[in-house]
């Protein structure tokens, strides 16, 4: 087994990492920000540009023309299906799934299993892929599904297992199957600290 690997600009990079996969001919290596840890059986495609102190869980995935901000965690088996731009201070769980086309803002938390799509229909058609779009502050809880198109506002909160089916607005709770909006309890307002 290969030993760690600490890069000049003080990231570390653990054995059975790799960092740079080739999807296109003109693709270049990924750029890593400094004070970063990328753990064991994580792959980050080319074309992928990351903050300063990034940490991964074992066996994340990041693909190609996707952005990660500063200070952010990408968990265990957490899944960037690539051209995503995602913000600062972001908290991705175990086992989440960011498909193409999404858009996550600043201090963004998603449980465990969390899992946004792009596709409105189970059978491929010509139909424009476009995530989901969640603004700063959102805390998206375990096993929730955000679906294609939606939007949520700063500072709402999706509950553990809801389908969110439309956008939610800013400082609300969305919970249920489908999510229904609710007054966002006191105890669950603001930022999410990391």
């Amino acid at each position: 087994m290969e030993d760690d690997a600490e890069q000049p600009n003080g990231v570390t990079v653990h054995a059975g990492a790799t960092l740079g996969v080739s999807y296109d001919t003109d693709s270049e290596a990924p750029t890593v920000g400094e004070g970063s840890v990328i753990r064991s059986g994580t792959i980050l495609y080319n074309d992928v540009t990351i903050g300063k102190r990034l940490q991964t869980g074992h066996h994340a995935l990041i693909r190609e023309q996707t952005v990660i901000g500063d200070d952010s965690l990408v968990g265990t088996q957490t899944v960037i299906d690539g051209e995503t731009d995602v913000g600062d201070s972001v908290s991705m769980q175990t086992g989440v799934y960011i498909p193409r086309n999404t858009t996550i803002g600043d201090r963004v938390f998603l449980g465990p299993k969390a899992t946004l799509l792009n596709d409105m229909f189970p059978v491929r058609s010509d139909y424009e892929l476009t995530g989901p779009t969640l603004r700063d502050d959102v805390s998206v809880g375990a096993n929730a599904t955000i679906l294609p198109d939606v939007t949520i506002g700063e500072n709402a909160f999706i509950a553990a297992g809801a389908v969110v089916t439309e956008d939610v607005p800013p400082r609300t709770l969305a919970a249920g199957v489908p999510a229904t909006h609710q007054t966002l309890p006191e105890e669950l307002t603001g930022g999410n600290d990391l």
